[in-house]
């Protein structure tokens, strides 16, 4: 599957996005404008003006709709709330060459809000992976305290962990200590 580079940033994006969601313990990785702001500005998220608080909402409620797509249980129902996120945002695909980067797509409308912006491209770059077959690659760590959202972009659709560094590392150790415990008796 052929990725580009703004698809790949929406990717990205998306899935930093998601992972902003407090789970059980803790805290929202957005709790505030100051965060948004940063998050745009760490995301290189164009044309997007002063954020409000309801900028701060609107994105909140984009980002539990991104967080169904990757629990979704099928491509149908990853598409239905992907068509909502995309349609809801006023979708208006423009071709442009901005900050050194070559022509790319921009599917959010000139002015558009962040949350619109982020449903619009963001959405689209989801959408890609159902159109090709490959919504399982919209995963969640299998880590049993982790449920980090991220894209499986392995060659083989194998990728389990959300960092295999941490969460798989982890486990592997876990498990071989397990094991040398249940040999040791």
């Amino acid at each position: 599957m052929l990725i580009t580079h703004d698809t790949r940033c929406a990717l990205d994006t998306v899935v930093d996005l998601v992972n902003t969601a407090p789970e059980d313990d803790t805290a929202d990785g957005l709790p505030d404008v100051a965060a948004l702001a940063d998050f745009v500005r760490n995301h290189e998220i164009s044309d997007v003006g002063v954020l409000s608080e309801f900028d701060l909402s609107a994105v909140r409620k984009i980002r539990g709709r991104f967080a169904a797509v990757f629990a979704s249980p099928d491509a149908r129902t990853a598409a239905g709330l992907i068509n909502e996120l995309v349609a809801a945002a006023g979708t208006t695909p423009r071709l442009t060459d901005h900050d050194g980067y070559d022509w790319h797509v921009h599917y959010f409308a000139p002015g558009a809000s962040v949350a619109d912006h982020l449903a619009a491209d963001c959405g689209m770059a989801l959408a890609f992976f159902v159109v090709a077959g490959e919504q399982e690659r919209l995963r969640r760590c299998e880590a049993p305290d982790c449920r980090r959202a991220f894209v499986d972009l392995s060659r083989n659709r194998s990728r389990r962990y959300c960092d295999s560094r941490t969460c798989g590392n982890r486990l592997h150790v876990a498990a071989y200590r397990a094991r040398r415990k249940e040999a040791a008796g």
